[in-house]
């Protein structure tokens, strides 16, 4: 594997951990957090992800991997409509689920609570900047995990299935931030995404999934886990 690939493997696996956890307990240490410096986080994060998106595109090109290899080949509607659909789904799947851990009560749900409070939207002026990072997340993310981290693992003699775990573990330590509970859910996601990936041959379903996940989390996670006064976009009573 070339150096700047391992190079990028490295930022993935460590800088990125780091830098999340980082940015979070200082977003935490803050007694709440008002829209502008939501806005604020939502944009540089949306920056961040376009300029490592870009970078990673850069070097994945300059050596050689292909649009096939890298998930980029032509989409039929089929594809398209299973993105759709999945990612309705899914989002319905992470709906439920939120409603369920707004009941519970516990250490996890705790963390939760004070995770939705710092960073979920709460109005329409906060959750549409949130609808776009979604939407980015979607289709960085995965470009660069089901794209070109497994890609990369695949152009080289690695067993297909080790590179599915590598990449989707790598995933999981992208959301360190969330805790070990986090990471997990998280890496198993992603296996799901990257044999979703594998078998359809195209990135565009998985990234309409992975949208369709956060998109629901910022109307779900606060309806259900913040105090009713709180609640977002004008859902309060339903």
């Amino acid at each position: 594997m070339p150096w700047d690939f391992w190079l990028i493997l490295v930022f993935l696996g460590v800088v990125i951990p780091w830098r999340g956890h980082a940015r979070l307990q200082k977003l935490l240490a803050m007694p709440a957090v008002d829209a502008k410096e939501k806005l604020a986080l939502y944009g540089a994060t949306i920056g961040f992800q376009w300029v490592l998106c870009a970078v990673v595109a850069w070097r994945a090109i300059a050596r050689g991997l292909t649009v096939q290899e890298l998930g980029l080949n032509s989409t039929s509607w089929l594809a398209v409509t299973i993105g759709v659909g999945g990612g309705l789904l899914i989002g319905g799947l992470q709906w439920m689920n939120l409603r369920r851990i707004g009941k519970m009560e516990g250490p996890v749900t705790d963390r939760m609570r004070n995770l939705a409070k710092h960073l979920f939207p709460v109005s329409w002026v906060e959750y549409l900047p949130y609808a776009a990072l979604a939407i980015t997340a979607g289709v960085c993310e995965e470009f660069i995990y089901r794209g070109f981290v497994l890609g990369a693992f695949r152009n080289t003699p690695m067993a297909t299935w080790l590179a599915v775990i590598l990449s989707s573990g790598l995933f999981g330590l992208a959301h360190a931030y969330q805790g070990r509970a986090g990471i997990f859910s998280t890496g198993m996601f992603g296996v799901l995404l990257a044999l979703a990936r594998l078998g359809l041959g195209s990135l565009v379903p998985v990234m309409i999934w992975h949208a369709g996940l956060d998109l629901a989390a910022g109307i779900a996670g606060p309806k259900y886990l913040l105090p009713a006064a709180d609640e977002p976009i004008g859902m309060e009573g339903k």
